[in-house]
């Protein structure tokens, strides 16, 4: 048997015993919290989202120990008037990214426990559709973090 056929025997079976499998891998860059004047109850947070898996993730919320609650929003413009709406989840397919924006999609992170001081670094969990949490370390600013070099 050739070594190419014996490979991918031995792959096929890897698969087959579910040692081998497909996983969309969420990565978080660029985490940040718009700054607000002190007692402000709903702050929004903002990051780029990328899948570098191959398989599709499907975030479908957020939460933090700091926030009372913390949910995905977008926000539109409906007759020259913008309006805010919950998000039911963010798909992101093999290979794409999205970013959480001003005036886009976003975080509303609503009644912090504590708080919210400029260069503060607060955890921020993205919560999966197949159970698992990424948590991202979200840094108050007055503006986005720049982008890392490529």
């Amino acid at each position: 048997m050739s070594i190419a056929l014996r490979t991918s025997w031995i792959f096929a079976a890897l698969a087959i015993s579910g040692m081998v499998h497909a996983e969309g891998r969420l990565v978080v860059e660029q985490a940040w919290i718009r700054s607000a004047p002190p007692n402000t109850p709903m702050l929004a947070g903002y990051a780029h989202l990328s899948n570098r898996g191959d398989e599709a993730i499907s975030v479908n919320g957020a939460s933090s120990a700091f926030f009372m609650k913390a949910s995905l929003h977008e926000t539109l413009d409906e007759n020259g008037v913008s309006k805010m709406r919950p998000l039911g989840n963010l798909l992101l397919k093999p290979g794409a990214s999205m970013d959480l924006a001003p005036g886009g999609k976003h975080l509303m992170l609503m009644q912090p426990r504590g708080e919210v001081k400029p260069g503060q670094k607060i955890p921020v969990d993205f919560i999966l559709g197949n159970g698992p949490r990424i948590s991202a370390e979200f840094v108050v600013s007055d503006a986005a973090p720049a982008a890392p070099a490529q």
